[in-house]
Parts: structure tokens; C-alpha cells; sequence
């Protein structure tokens, strides 16, 4: 598994992405073929069936939970403009109360906070978040998955299952 491979099975469950590689692919920042080859890792993995092209739900939840944050962890590092993530980002923000620490955020020029850098899983992971509003919400959920304490893994698994079981996969 390569960390793109979780970006490529999350756009699975957003309702207006295209479901051709090349199309995807745009919508990803990624080359068809690399959408390609995701999908076939994420069939080998067992996350997605190769026939129907659907995601297993509930082994991809635990894969998420607790494979993500070992496979492809990442501590924030130095400070800079970016989008917001994980706790920071829409989708907990309001279940957090303000904090001095600065918040996780991907590095982009086009970002208007400034926060601790988190490398997101594939490079054009916060262009995409600025595209897709759903899809920013899942990447977001898995990174407090990935950077988060116990308080922020917690909230972020239960909203990443409520999320996921809303979304029917393509």
C-alpha cells in the first residue's frame, strides 16, 4: 500500500467524482495509470472488490483506524501557511476548544492559516481538499487518525463511520 492509495479508495465515496481512471485522475492530481495501480493494491489489500469496484467498508474503517496511523505517520513540523487538518479542519473544529497550540496544516501558498506542517499522504492532497469539500472532510478525519491523541482519534473515528456509511461508493 502507498499512502495515495487511501485518497484514491476516500474519492471512492464522494458522490460527484468521476468514476473513469483518467477522470479521477484529473480530479486527484494523479495520472490514470497511478489511480490504476491503486485500485489494484487496494484489491490486493482486500479494501476493495475487483469485480463491483466497491469498497469494503468496514475492513477499510478498520484499516484506517488502526493501520493508517503506523503505515503513514507523520508528527507536524514547522510552521507555515496551509489548510487546515485533522482538528483544525471543518469537520471537528467546532468540537474543539480554542487552544494556543498551533493547528495542523498542510503546506499550500494558497492556504490563509498558518499552523504546524503535516505532510499530506500525496502531494496533491490540499488542491483537491480546495475542489472537493467531501473528500477534504475524509482527508482531514484521517489525518487527526494520523497526528491526533486518544481524545482526537476517537472523535474522528466515529465521525469518519458516519461519513463513510452516508457515501455509497462508485
Amino acid at each position: 500500500m502507498k499512502p495515495q492509495d487511501v485518497v484514491v479508495a476516500l474519492s471512492m465515496f464522494v458522490p460527484d467524482m468521476p468514476s473513469s481512471y483518467a477522470d479521477r485522475g484529473k480530479c486527484l492530481g494523479m495520472s490514470a495509470s497511478e489511480v490504476h495501480a491503486a485500485e489494484k493494491r487496494l484489491v490486493a489489500a482486500r479494501l476493495l472488490e475487483s469485480q463491483s469496484r466497491v469498497i469494503n467498508r468496514e475492513v477499510f474503517i478498520k484499516f484506517l483506524v488502526h493501520g493508517v496511523p503506523y503505515a503513514f505517520a507523520v508528527s507536524p513540523a514547522e510552521i507555515t501557511r496551509g489548510i487546515p487538518t485533522a482538528w483544525a479542519a471543518p469537520a471537528l473544529r467546532e468540537r474543539f476548544a480554542a487552544s494556543n497550540q498551533m493547528p495542523p496544516v498542510w503546506p499550500d501558498p494558497e492556504g490563509n492559516d498558518q499552523g504546524s506542517a503535516v505532510k499530506p499522504l500525496y502531494r496533491s492532497v490540499p488542491k483537491v481538499a480546495r475542489a472537493y469539500p467531501e473528500l477534504y472532510t475524509l482527508l482531514a478525519l484521517v489525518d487527526a487518525l494520523r497526528i491526533g491523541r486518544a481524545r482526537e482519534r476517537k472523535m474522528a473515528e466515529e465521525a469518519l463511520k458516519q461519513h463513510l456509511n452516508h457515501y455509497a461508493p462508485a
